[in-house]
Formats: C-alpha cells, structure tokens, sequence
C-alpha cells in the first residue's frame, strides 16, 4: 500500500505538532520580551513596581527569558518542552508580583493585582497547552502502524458494503464492543481497554470510493488516536477481493501496555490478523467459524475457559 495514502492524524503526525495555540503563545511571548527590552521603566509602572530599584534588573531578564520562550515556540520545535518553561516562568513571575503586592499599597498595589490576575491567566492557557502538546508527544512515541491483508470470497462491492455498515465491524473486530453510526460519516466507538475498562471515542469517515476504498480516523481529543484506510481490489484469477487494510493508532499505556497485552496473546498485529480472519468467515459463511480447541480465540485468558479438543465420533458402520 503506498504510504502516500496513509490516513494522517493532525496530533500525531510530523516530527513535532504545529499547533496554533504554541505558536500564538510563541508570539506573545515575543511581544512581552520586545516590550519589557524597549521600554522597563513604562512597564514598571503599568505592573505598579516602578518604585522598585530591583524592577530595573527582573524586567529586562523577564524579556530575555520571553524571547527565549519565542524563539523556541514559534520554531515549533518541542512545543511541549518549551510549553512547560514558559509554565515555569509563569511560577516565577507570580511568585515576584506577590511579593511586591505584599509590600505596596493604594494604586500601586491595585496595579500588581491586576498584573497577578493577568498572569495567572496566562498561566493557565501555559499549562493546559504543555499538558496537550505532552499527551500528543507520548502519543507519536507510542503509534502502531500495521498493513495487512486477506482474500474473501466475495465482489468488491459485497466487501464494500459490508465494511460501510460500520455497524457490522463489531461482528468481526474482537476488541469492539459496538459502534453506533450517528450519521452517513460520523460514528460513536466503544472498546474493550486494559484491565476491562472501557474506552470510548468518535470517528468519521474522511474518504469514501464506493466498492473501492474507505478511509476513516478518530477526531481529536480521544484518549486512544486512530486512523484506517482499508481497500477492496479485485484478486487476481476472479478469486473475490483482496481487502487491504493499513491501521494507525496510539494505544493507551504505552510500552508497558503493549508488552502486557503480548503477554496475554493479544499482540496487535495478531489481533488484527484475527480480525480479518473473522471478516472473512462473516462475509462468506455469515458466521464466525470456532473450531471445538479454540472456539473462544487464543488470548490465553480465553484459552484457561475453554475445553480441549475432542476426537470426532466415529462413523457408523
């Protein structure tokens, strides 16, 4: 499968994400340090610290620090770590203004306290954009990719119109509890996560050729990113339909939870290999064919509940 078709993630995707809000940050950040260079003194006495003798050495070192954050975040180049120096700045600043409020009064001490509050607003934006762009780092770390395929029996307009029913994948995709389609493109997405916790999210379909290909991804903010593309090709020699699948998603738990799930005979890969074994058994027979040694599948949590195999009955004679 070409991977120009690959189906992009906007929070995974690229070395490091682009978003708008580090970059505006970045840009505010360049404001307040090219502000705080060129003019302390009418800084000074906007933030009500002008009658500090100290406020003509921190503001200048404020703007340094400000440009540094800038130059870091308008780069867009590990927005999280930079996302979190500004975080820490913000402590620094707060804690210098509540100082200074201590030991002011009237309209100066008015003045810091409008200062405190505008900060502790940036404050915040600061730290809600650190903790996404932290959450969207972890999540590239730990993307799984995987192209697989099976042959079916069927046209690919059977195939096709199988898979469209998003309603039907939970027949075959063991690990779906259901989907509920909400409209034509957007759908609703319940899972089976660690531990037996459920993990939920909505997704849409981004691409749709009839009889040929179909392409959906999660929309954002899901704890559990994901995207497909899956292609219904003509097999060589009228054999049915090739149905190529190619899967993206960044599963929760990172490293530890894919090993653990190893473990228990859920590998990824081995899961969606499965999937695609069943869709083809429900697309040819209409059921699920379980053999009598393995009628629950092959995790071995499900191997402990099921019974070995038997012989078969002998035949009359």
């Amino acid at each position: 499968m070409d991977r120009s078709d690959e189906v992009l993630l906007p929070e995974l995707d690229g070395p490091e994400p682009t978003a708008l809000l580090p970059r505006a940050l970045g840009w505010l950040s360049l404001a307040l340090g090219a502000g705080a260079l060129a003019a302390p003194g009418p800084l000074a006495r906007l933030t009500g610290v002008d009658d500090s003798p100290a406020a003509r050495a921190v503001i200048p070192a404020v703007g340094a620090r400000e440009l540094g954050h800038a130059a870091g975040l308008i780069m867009g180049r590990r927005p999280a770590g930079w996302a979190w120096t500004r975080v820490a700045g913000d402590a620094m600043d707060l804690t210098l203004l509540a100082r200074a409020m201590a030991d002011r009064c009237d309209e100066r001490r008015r003045r810091v306290a409008i200062t405190i509050a505008v900060v502790a607003g940036i404050a915040a934006v600061d730290l809600v954009t650190a903790v996404r762009a932290s959450r969207a780092r972890r999540a590239r770390q730990r993307l799984i990719r995987m192209e697989l395929a099976v042959t079916v029996n069927r046209t690919p307009a059977e195939a096709y119109r199988f898979w469209r029913d998003v309603e039907n994948l939970p027949r075959f995709m063991s690990h779906l509890e259901s989907v509920r389609a909400e409209d034509l493109r957007r759908s609703h997405w319940i899972a089976r996560g660690p531990a037996g916790r459920a993990v939920e999210w909505d997704a849409e379909i981004i691409d749709d050729q009839p009889n040929r290909s179909l392409a959906w991804r999660s929309l954002p903010g899901t704890r559990v990113p994901n995207a497909g593309r899956v292609r219904f090709v003509p097999a060589p020699g009228d054999r049915g339909t090739e149905v190529r699948v190619q899967l993206r998603y960044a599963p929760p738990g990172g490293a530890l939870g894919r090993t653990v799930a190893k473990l228990f005979g859920e590998e990824p890969e081995q899961q969606v290999r499965d999937d695609l074994r069943r869709f083809k058994q429900v697309l040819e027979t209409g059921e699920v064919v379980r053999s009598e040694g393995s009628p629950d599948g092959t995790s071995v949590r499900q191997q402990v509940m099921q019974r070995p195999a038997q012989p078969l009955p002998a035949a009359p004679r």
